[in-house]
Formats: structure tokens, sequence, C-alpha cells
């Protein structure tokens, strides 16, 4: 086991919106290890959300990641035997990670040509409340609903 906790190395803002939320979500879409053909999708992508929405792209990217972010979670717990699902409280952290992967894995499900348009398809469905990340946290908020009654089990 570790002595310390790892530390975090910080993370640099993006040139274009200052965020660092932005070059963490560049950095969870990057494959390659090419960030500026990445971060030029993602800028393109934002602009063709600004062009369907007539909204700033921006402001909804940020709304469709508040939107796809999960409060709550079920993790598996072992007890006398059984395997129970015992729904617990997604770590702050975790939730912006959970959410960015979300959005990332079902814009590259989508049809599109390009990864700009996936993207931007999936941003502007999960700002409205719809699309395969909605989709996977709304799942999720079931499924620790269902298993509320081993809510006792937590650690």
């Amino acid at each position: 086991m570790r002595k310390a906790q790892a530390k975090k190395l910080p993370l640099a803002p993006d040139p274009k919106f200052n965020d660092k939320n932005v070059t963490r979500f560049v950095n969870c879409l990057m494959w390659g290890g090419n960030k500026t053909v990445v971060l030029s999708a993602f800028y393109d992508a934002l602009d063709k959300v600004s062009q369907i929405t007539s909204e700033d792209g921006y402001e909804v990217w940020k709304r469709a990641l508040t939107n796809v972010t999960p409060a709550v979670e079920v993790r598996s717990r072992r007890i006398g035997g059984a395997t129970f699902q015992i729904p617990t409280e997604v770590r702050p952290d975790r939730k912006i990670s959970l959410s960015m992967k979300w959005l990332i894995r079902f814009s590259r499900e989508r049809n599109g040509k390009t990864i700009a348009d996936k993207l931007a398809n999936e941003i502007v469905a999960a700002a409205k409340g719809e699309g395969g990340a909605f989709k996977k946290k709304e799942d999720t908020h079931r499924m620790a609903e269902a298993n509320k009654a081993f809510s006792h089990f937590k650690v």
C-alpha cells in the first residue's frame, strides 16, 4: 500500500475559454496523443453547437455536462457470500469524470462523419435532456433507487 496519496498534477486552462474543465475534457477525448488536433475538433464541435442551437456553444456544453452528471451510483459489496449493489453518493471529482467519459463514449457511438459532428450532436442532445449520456445517468439513478433497501450496508 502507498505511504502517501499520489499528488494530482495541476491542469493548464485551455487557450480559448481559460477553463480547466475544457482541458480535462480534451484530455479524455484525446486518443493518439495529438492534443492540438483534438482541441481544434472540440472547438469545431462547439461552433456547430452554437449554429444548431443559436446559443453560446460553451454554455450549452456546460449545461450538457451538468445534465449528465450523476449524483448516486451503485457499488458492489460482498456480504456473507452474496453480492449486493449498494447505492453510494458520487465524489465531486468522480462526478465530473463520469459525465465527461459518458459524453465522449456516447458521442463516439453516434452517427456522423467527424468526431466534431458526433460530439456536437451529443452535446445538443444532452443539453436538452436526451441522448445516450443522459440515458446512462438516468439508468444509474434508477438502479440506485431500486437498490435503496441495501443502503444500510454502506462502508
